[in-house]
């Protein structure tokens, strides 16, 4: 067994892996309005937006030793700043309301915490809930929850992402480990990542050990697990046929906490796409050559997060603290910024993402609290406002028969157009 992947083999229905052994019936909550958040939600909801703009990632001290990459990139030019692009378009498009129907299911605790959602072939919604230290999957037909503590878990389960043959991997960011999660069998397979070993700024001549920190998952056509490296400036790729790790260093020079990779993708034609956080660099990875190229918009910086691409190539991403959405074109070296409308009423911007298969590209807008359609020919944003105020969507994921689910603080959501 490779020295960087660690197996743990947890049996079925083991009670300690679930609450309670049970599963968790949910009730549907259809436009329900709550008058009033308590103060502890509202703390706690302001504190998960904090963690997702800012990055903050928490100290983990397990132990010491440096990280070595493997599998190092070749960056493109060197030393010179990212390519910049066009700019095709900077518009603030107009807004349409709409009306969809809405369901929502309240998790069996609050404090919840849900990150970002996949959905399997049995249309089942897996999510983390790092407030609750869980991976957990809703089930629609029954309304039923079911959580389960990973094994070794620090409250640091951010991306989720469901593979062809319905297995489910996992970035628990906190413990350090890429997770692979077995439904039929309860079993889990880890893949731990290196520490870092960083100058303590508290304490001179000392050094404090940091996770590298995974953040997001994409699959490849390959069964490769692609994933970013926030607090080591790196992308990573596990091979499960052999447990092996690659890294791949984003700039010329190592770095740590410093470029903040966020959000990961795979194209039709197999690029890895990124995006840096800490800047407004989209970054391109040539699997075949290792190759990595970065590519600026023009204008306002803004800090990019989520990522994905659609069936002609082009390329969305998304700022969380801006209601913008972004989209590139590789062939054309073009960018277009689409300003949704905002009452600025609310917090945060434009987060979660979804390109589907016809091409409809889909947001959540936490400040005005809505899931919103963007026409790109029309310049134009329908807006489905969710019932309940003050949820905050987060995440979104499609389903079949063009059913989006999404979460929120301590509920998940379900819309049709």
């Amino acid at each position: 067994m490779s020295n960087k992947q660690l197996s743990s083999h947890i049996g079925t229905e083991d009670p300690e892996g679930e609450v309670a052994g049970q599963e968790l019936r949910a009730g549907p909550r259809t436009r329900q309005r709550s008058s009033r958040w308590s103060g502890r939600r509202q703390r706690d909801a302001w504190l998960l937006l904090v963690v997702l703009l800012l990055g903050i990632v928490t100290i983990v001290a397990l132990g010491n030793g440096s990280a070595q990459p493997s599998g190092q990139a070749r960056v493109e030019l060197p030393g010179t700043p990212p390519a910049s692009g066009t700019l095709a378009q900077s518009t603030t498009p107009s807004a349409t309301r709409a009306t969809g129907d809405f369901r929502e299911y309240l998790l069996p605790q609050s404090n919840s915490e849900i990150m970002r959602p996949a959905i399997d072939h049995e249309g089942r919604l897996w999510f983390g809930e790092m407030g609750r230290n869980f991976l957990a999957v809703f089930d629609p037909q029954t309304q039923t929850f079911r959580q389960m503590t990973p094994p070794g878990g620090r409250f640091g389960v951010m991306s989720v992402q469901v593979a062809p043959d319905d297995t489910i991997w996992f970035a628990e960011e906190y413990a350090n480990y890429i997770g692979h999660y077995f439904p039929t069998t309860g079993r889990y397979q880890l893949y731990q990542l290196p520490m870092l070993t960083v100058p303590d700024p508290a304490h001179a001549g000392k050094t404090l050990s940091l996770p590298s920190a995974p953040n997001e998952l994409a699959l490849d056509a390959h069964g490769m697990v692609w994933f970013t490296e926030f607090n080591a400036d790196m992308l990573g790729r596990l091979d499960p046929q052999t447990g092996r790790m690659q890294h791949y260093l984003l700039s010329a020079k190592r770095s740590v906490q410093t470029l903040d990779p966020y959000g990961v993708t795979v194209d039709q034609k197999g690029m890895v796409w990124f995006t840096e956080s800490s800047n407004d660099h989209i970054g391109r990875l040539d699997p075949r050559t290792g190759g990595i190229r970065f590519f600026t918009p023009p204008g306002p910086m803004t800090s990019l997060m989520e990522i994905a691409s659609d069936g002609r190539g082009i390329i969305w991403a998304t700022p969380f603290s801006v209601g913008l959405v972004l989209s590139f074109d590789p062939h054309t070296g073009t960018f277009t910024r689409y300003y949704a409308p905002s009452t600025g009423s609310g917090v945060g911007g434009v987060y979660g993402l979804v390109v589907t298969p016809n091409g409809e590209i889909w947001v959540t807008v936490l400040a005005d609290n809505v899931i919103a359609r963007l026409d790109p020919a029309a310049h134009r944003f329908l807006s489905y406002a969710i019932p309940t105020a003050g949820s905050m969507p987060l995440g979104i994921v499609m389903g079949a028969n063009h059913t989006f689910w999404f979460t929120e603080v301590d509920k998940i959501g379900m819309f049709r157009p």
